[in-house]
């Protein structure tokens, strides 16, 4: 069994930064890669940004050249820098571990919050 402990988030002024970070430990072997996502109130849970274990990475449209997701594997933890946040990236971050075999693994979620 995994567990995903994530950290970093807050509240914070619009253009602000935050960064996010999500330790997994227990069973992580064959990891295929880690994401993170978030959901806001009364909204779907929606992908945000991945990294597969060879490092290709993915971001959501919405994200994209503001945020920035990183993988230190020796640590089995992945990053979550964003940038430039709006009020609209307010919403619970969540993260995501993908395995062969055992499927994924959520964290607890962190809570971000971007003030106008």
């Amino acid at each position: 069994q995994v567990q995903l402990v994530e950290s970093g988030g807050g509240l914070v002024q619009a253009g602000g930064s935050l960064r996010l970070s999500c330790a997994a430990s227990g069973s992580t072997f064959a990891i295929v890669g880690m994401g993170w996502y978030r959901q806001a109130p009364g909204k779907q849970r929606e992908l945000v940004a991945t990294i597969t274990s060879g490092g290709s990475t993915n971001y959501a449209d919405s994200v994209k050249g503001r945020v920035t997701i990183s993988r230190d594997n020796a640590k089995n933890t992945v990053y979550l820098q964003m940038n430039s946040l709006k009020p609209e990236d307010t919403a619970v971050y969540y993260c995501a571990l993908d395995q062969k075999v055992l499927g994924r693994a959520w964290g607890q979620g962190t809570q971000v919050t971007v003030s106008s």
